[in-house]
């Protein structure tokens, strides 16, 4: 499977950003996409992930202000990431598990990485 994220940037406290992953290469009707982030210094943190059947999983520390959405038409899955706070930012990773249909943020679980696309939040 290979993944390609965009979107992340700059911006300042309070704002927003819409983080992309492109997915091809699914060989699996299940499957899961996850989001994660590290930023330095620091292990790598599940965020958010939906599955080929649309369940959804969020860590607590971005509930109520981080959306993952998914259009299969273009085999793309979303990040909308609101009130963005200066430790929001790190490196994050579009991620993809194939043969599962449930969710889960433990890394390790996940066979295939994108590159990343920093996130940098200013106070």
């Amino acid at each position: 499977v290979q993944l390609v994220e965009s979107g992340g940037g700059l911006v300042q406290a309070g704002g927003s950003l819409r983080l992309s992953c492109v997915v091809s290469g699914f060989t699996d009707h299940d499957y899961v996409i996850g989001w994660f982030r590290q930023a330095p210094g620091k292990e790598r943190e599940g965020l958010s992930c939906i599955s080929s059947t649309e369940k959804t999983e969020y860590a607590d520390s971005v509930k109520g202000r981080f959306t993952i959405s998914r259009d299969a038409a273009k085999n793309t899955v979303y990040l909308q990431m609101n009130s963005l706070k200066p430790e929001d930012t790190a490196l994050y990773y579009c991620t993809a598990l194939e043969g599962y249909s449930g969710t889960t943020l433990t890394a390790y679980l996940y066979d295939d990485w994108g590159k990343g696309t920093q996130v940098t939040v200013s106070s």
